[in-house]
C-alpha cells in the first residue's frame, strides 16, 4: 500500500536507478541520431523518400521509447510533487510521444508509398508488433484521460481502473521496446550485406539493442517494485477526502 512508503536507504537506490535510467535513455537517443547522420544520409522529407524514414527510428526513439518510459516513471520519479500537477505532466509528455510517433509512422509509410517502385506496407513482425504497441499506447492514452483528468468520474472508478492502466502502459512500453529490437535487426538485415563482419555501423546498431533491453529493464524495474512506490502527500489525502465528502 501506498501509505507505508519507501525507507531512505530504497529511496536513495531509487534514485542512482533513475539516474542511470535517464542517462541510458539519453544515450539511446544520442547514439540513433549519431547512427542516422554517419551511416543513413541524415534526415529529409518527401523529396527523398529513403532519406525521409530516418524519422521513423529517430522519433519513436524519442517518443515510444524515451519520453514513453518517463512518462510512466514520472509519478515515482517526483514523489514529492503535488498529484494534479504531476497528472498534467504524465498527459502532456503522453502527448508529445503521440505526435512524435505519428509523424514516424508517416514518414515510414511515405518512404514506402513514395519509393520507386513502391515497397509494401506492415507485412514484417517489426510492423505488427509495432502496431500493436502504438494502439495500445493510443488507447492508454485516451482511457488514462478520461479516467484522471476528465471531471465527474468517480474515485471508485478511477481506483477500479488504476489496476489495468498501469499493467496496459506497462506492456505498451515492452512491445515498444521489442518493436525497436525488431527494426534495428530488419534495417541491419536489409542495409548491411555485410552485417556478419560486424562493421562498425552493425556495432553500434547492436549496442543500440542492447541499451534499449538495459533502458528497458529499468524502467520496468523502477516502476513494479513496490518499495519504490510513491507515497501520497499530505494534499493528496485533503484532495481524495474533500473529493469523497463532496459526491
Amino acid at each position: 500500500m501506498e501509505n507505508n512508503g519507501p525507507s531512505a536507504g530504497s529511496y536513495n537506490n531509487f534514485r542512482v536507478l533513475y539516474l542511470i535510467t535517464q542517462m541510458v535513455g539519453a544515450a539511446i537517443v544520442i547514439m540513433v541520431g549519431s547512427w542516422i547522420g554517419a551511416h543513413l544520409g541524415g534526415l529529409a522529407w518527401t523529396s527523398r523518400p529513403s532519406v525521409q524514414f530516418n524519422w521513423h527510428p529517430l522519433l519513436m526513439t524519442m517518443g515510444m521509447i524515451f519520453l514513453y518510459g518517463n512518462s510512466i516513471l514520472i509519478y515515482r520519479g517526483f514523489r514529492y510533487a503535488r498529484k494534479k500537477p504531476l497528472k498534467i505532466t504524465h498527459a502532456v509528455i503522453h502527448g508529445l510521444a503521440f505526435i512524435f510517433t505519428v509523424i514516424a509512422l508517416v514518414a515510414a509509410f511515405d518512404s514506402h508509398n513514395l519509393a520507386s517502385p513502391p515497397r509494401p506496407n506492415m507485412y514484417t513482425l517489426h510492423s505488427w508488433v509495432g502496431m500493436a504497441a502504438v494502439v495500445i499506447f493510443s488507447l492508454q492514452y485516451v482511457f488514462g484521460f478520461v479516467s484522471y483528468l476528465f471531471p465527474g468520474v468517480r474515485d471508485t472508478l478511477r481506483a477500479a481502473y488504476m489496476p489495468i492502466h498501469v499493467f496496459f502502459g506497462v506492456l505498451g512500453f515492452i512491445l515498444a521496446i521489442a518493436a525497436s529490437l525488431l527494426g534495428l535487426l530488419e534495417k541491419a538485415i536489409f542495409s548491411m550485406p555485410n552485417y556478419a563482419q560486424l562493421p562498425a555501423q552493425a556495432v553500434l546498431m547492436n549496442t543500440i539493442g542492447l541499451l534499449m533491453v538495459v533502458y528497458g529493464s529499468l524502467v520496468v524495474f523502477l516502476v513494479t517494485e513496490p518499495m519504490y512506490k510513491r507515497k501520497p502527500l499530505p494534499e493528496d489525502v485533503m484532495l481524495l477526502t474533500h473529493s469523497a465528502s463532496s459526491q
